[in-house]
C-alpha cells in the first residue's frame, strides 16, 4: 500500500477526502474574537483550567468571560501514519480517529485536557502534524516501556491485544477515539537522512580549551540564561492533569485496598507538591537564582513529566489488562524523586534518566 512518511500528507488511500487531510489542515485554535469554522467545535477554557462546550452560534464570536480564552477543534475524521519504531522507519501504521463528543459523566472531556495543559499554553493552533507527532511519541514510549507489544510476526491475538492497547492509550492520554489501525510499508522513506542524523546524535561535541583572556572576560560579565526545559509548562500540565489521573486510578479495580488508598494518597501529595512548588528564577525573596540551577530544576520538572506520561500509558494498561500495581509504584516513586528535586529538597542530587534512576 502506497503510504507517505509524512503525517502531513497523509489521508484516506483512493480517497477524494485526502485533500483535507494536507499539510496546512489545522486540528484546533484559538478564536477569542473570531467565529469558529463551520462544524467545529467550541471549548472556553478558565483561568483554573477549567473548560466548558458552548454550544456554537453560526458566524459568531464564541462568548469568552473574563479571564478565559476560546479554541475551536474539528471532531474529523483525521488521518495520519505512524511509526511505532525509530529503527524500522519503512513499518507504519495507518491510523484514522476522531475526537470523543462530549461525555455527559465527566466534568472536563480528556480532549479539552489535553488541549488546556499541553498545547494552550504554548501555542495558539495545533496542525494535524504536531497531533501526529505527540501521539507518535506517545506510542513509541509504550512500546519501550512495555505497556504496550507489537512483536515481529504478530498473531492475531497479539494483534488484537496491541489494538486494545492502543485504544484505551489514546483515548487516555488524548481523548481520540481509533476508528481504524492497519499496518501499512512507508515508501517514502530518506534512510541516508535517517543514518545522518542518528550519527550527529552520537557524535561527541568538542570542547576546544578557552584563551585566558576570554575565561577572565566572562567572569567579569554576569552568565547568560541557558536554555532548557519549560518549567513553567511542565508544572501546568502536572497541576492538571494529576487530579484527573487519581480519579481515573479511583475507578479502576484494586487488588488490595489498602494499597490502592496509599497509592491514591501519594498521587494526593504530588499535586499538593505541586501546587506548592517554589518559584524557579528565586531561591530567596530578594535572591535570584542561578541559571545552571534554574536549568537543573527546570530538569527536574521536565522528567516528572515524563514520569506523567507513564503513568497515563500505565493507567490504560491496567485498565484493558488489570493489574500492573508495581510498575504504577515505581512511576510515583520517580515523579516523587523528581518534584523533591525540583523543589530543592534532595540535597543536590542530580537529575537522572531512566536507566540510571534510583528507583528500578
Amino acid at each position: 500500500m502506497n503510504e507517505r512518511r509524512e503525517p502531513s500528507l497523509d489521508g484516506y488511500p483512493g480517497d477524494d477526502r485526502a485533500e483535507d487531510h494536507g499539510a496546512g489542515t489545522t486540528v484546533a485554535a484559538r478564536c477569542d474574537t473570531l467565529p469558529a469554522p463551520p462544524g467545529a467545535t467550541i471549548v472556553v477554557f478558565g483561568a483554573d483550567g477549567q473548560a466548558r462546550r458552548p454550544a456554537p452560534s453560526a458566524g459568531k464570536a464564541p462568548l469568552a468571560g473574563k479571564g478565559e480564552i476560546a479554541w475551536w477543534f474539528v471532531a474529523g475524521p483525521h488521518g495520519v501514519a505512524l511509526v511505532p519504531f525509530a529503527a524500522a522507519p519503512e513499518l507504519g501504521l495507518r491510523l484514522a480517529f476522531v475526537i470523543d463528543t462530549a461525555d455527559p459523566r465527566l466534568a472536563r472531556q480528556r480532549f479539552d485536557l489535553f488541549l488546556s495543559s499541553e498545547v494552550a499554553g504554548q501555542a495558539g493552533s495545533l496542525s494535524l502534524v504536531d497531533l501526529a507527532g505527540r501521539l507518535e511519541a506517545a506510542l513509541r514510549a509504550a512500546l519501550a516501556g512495555g505497556t504496550l507489544d507489537l512483536p515481529p510476526c504478530t498473531s492475531l491475538e497479539e494483534w488484537q491485544a496491541f489494538r486494545a492497547g492502543l485504544d484505551e492509550l489514546l483515548y487516555m492520554r488524548f481523548g481520540v477515539t481509533v476508528d481504524d489501525c492497519v499496518p501499512v510499508e512507508l515508501d517514502d522513506v530518506d534512510f541516508a537522512g535517517v543514518l545522518r542524523r542518528r550519527a550527529a546524535a552520537l557524535a561527541p561535541t568538542p570542547v576546544e580549551a578557552a584563551p585566558s583572556a576570554a575565561v577572565a572576560a566572562s567572569a567579569a560579565e554576569p552568565a547568560a540564561p541557558v536554555a532548557g526545559p519549560d518549567d513553567a509548562a511542565a508544572l501546568r500540565r502536572l497541576f492538571l492533569e494529576l487530579p484527573e489521573a487519581s480519579r481515573v486510578l479511583r475507578l479502576l479495580p484494586a487488588p488490595a485496598f489498602a494499597a490502592r488508598q496509599a497509592q491514591l494518597q501519594r498521587l494526593a501529595l504530588a499535586a499538593l507538591d505541586v501546587n506548592t512548588m517554589p518559584a524557579l528564577a528565586w531561591a530567596a525573596p530578594g535572591r535570584r537564582r542561578a541559571f545552571d540551577e534554574q536549568r537543573n530544576l527546570a530538569a527536574a520538572s521536565a522528567q516528572a513529566v515524563r514520569a506523567l506520561d507513564e503513568l497515563w500509558s500505565a493507567l490504560a494498561q491496567m485498565k484493558v489488562a488489570g493489574g500492573g500495581d508495581d510498575e504504577l509504584d515505581r512511576i510515583l516513586a520517580n515523579c516523587e524523586c523528581h518534584l523533591a528535586v525540583r523543589r530543592g529538597n534532595a540535597g543536590g542530587a542530580s537529575i537522572h534518566t531512566d536507566s540510571a534512576s534510583p528507583h528500578p
